[in-house]
């Protein structure tokens, strides 16, 4: 069982079980975002550590603190807390939480910066959105609409001061263990999974999800000055998550993904290969709308989705242009620019 939650299935119980004998526990925290549950991870080894956080919110700290009280801890007793990747659901308590263990800080060295200064974080993100959004055909009613939600949802979230930077590549070493830290950009730039090699377990966060395909947002790159104009290079964050995917798929040594979200993973090689083939088969049928002449991104998206392109319309933009990627690294479609305003064509 996940502390907080339901019963999971039979083999998500076994898969829990086996991580929780190796001294690894499934934290469920509540989130207010449609994703839902968000799983943070309980290390028992000293430092006492945790995965992730949860959201800022009453509700989510109320929940942690309750699923250590089940294991036997505060979170007083936490010795360090690490960070998988920047999004507010992962990211938004561990400043309290670090401020009332004396907890360090461990995340990726590109990350800190980001961290530190959260607020001009969010709002150098947002800028950066815009452009995107601009250049892409949404309408300007659209985009202060997004990103007034966006600034609703800040608060969710909070600087975090991280006091031991990791190196991708490094080990984070645990008295009982040692963790293999990988960056495996894609579903956020600052995405990185734990390997525990000797038992075979992998803490993924967001990384690899079962039940549902992780979200290659178009993300400000980490490394763009938080101050300034917006980087005028648009990441290719598609490309960069199968490259992750391809990486994650060639190691050695994984029996179990534990993810941020849903049920753990047990055959990683089968799941990556089924996402594999569905951004395949996406980027035909994006493909097949050209057709008939060239389309904004945003006009693509709403020829896919409908309606869901407006309210949700950074999330369907991301996933068009990933795909339109992959189809002009390939040679099947173009860039044109009318007016500031990129359309995709099929190639001659």
């Amino acid at each position: 069982m996940r502390s907080g939650s339901p019963d999971a299935s039979p083999e998500a119980a076994n898969a829990l079980a086996r991580a929780a004998d190796a001294g690894i526990h499934c934290l469920a925290i509540p989130t207010p975002f449609q994703v839902g549950i968000v799983n943070t991870y309980l290390i028992e080894d000293d430092p006492l550590t945790l995965l992730d956080s949860g959201p800022n919110s009453g509700t989510a700290l109320d929940a942690l603190e309750t699923a250590l009280e089940q294991h036997g801890h505060r979170v007083e007793d936490l010795g360090l807390i690490v960070v998988s990747h920047q999004h507010m659901d992962h990211l938004g308590l561990v400043s309290i939480l670090a401020r009332r263990s004396g907890a360090e800080v461990a995340a990726l060295d590109l990350l800190a910066p980001w961290a530190a200064r959260y607020d001009d974080g969010m709002q150098a993100d947002d800028a950066f959105a815009n452009s995107v959004m601009t250049e892409h055909g949404i309408p300007e009613d659209i985009r202060l609409a997004l990103l007034a939600v966006s600034q609703s949802y800040r608060n969710w979230g909070a600087s975090a001061t991280v006091t031991r930077p990791l190196t991708a590549g490094s080990q984070l070493r645990l008295r009982d263990r040692t963790l293999r830290v990988l960056h495996r950009p894609g579903h956020s730039p600052s995405d990185t999974i734990f390997h525990d090699v000797e038992r075979r377990i992998v803490l993924g966060a967001d990384h690899l999800i079962k039940h549902i395909s992780s979200n290659p947002l178009i993300s400000r790159p980490l490394e763009a000055p938080l101050d300034g104009e917006p980087p005028p290079e648009r990441p290719h964050a598609l490309e960069t998550y199968l490259a992750s995917l391809r990486a994650t798929r060639a190691m050695d040594g994984v029996d179990l993904i534990l993810p941020g979200h849903g049920d753990p993973v047990i055959d990683h090689v089968t799941l990556i290969d089924e996402r594999f083939r569905m951004h395949d088969r996406r980027a035909e049928k994006i493909h097949r709308l050209l057709d008939d002449g060239p389309l904004t991104a945003f006009e693509i998206a709403q020829a896919l989705w409908g309606t869901v392109a407006v309210t949700q319309a950074y999330l369907t933009l991301s996933e068009v242009l990933g795909h339109a990627d992959l189809l002009v690294a390939d040679g099947r479609v173009v860039v044109q620019r009318e007016d500031g305003v990129v359309k995709l064509a099929a190639a001659p």
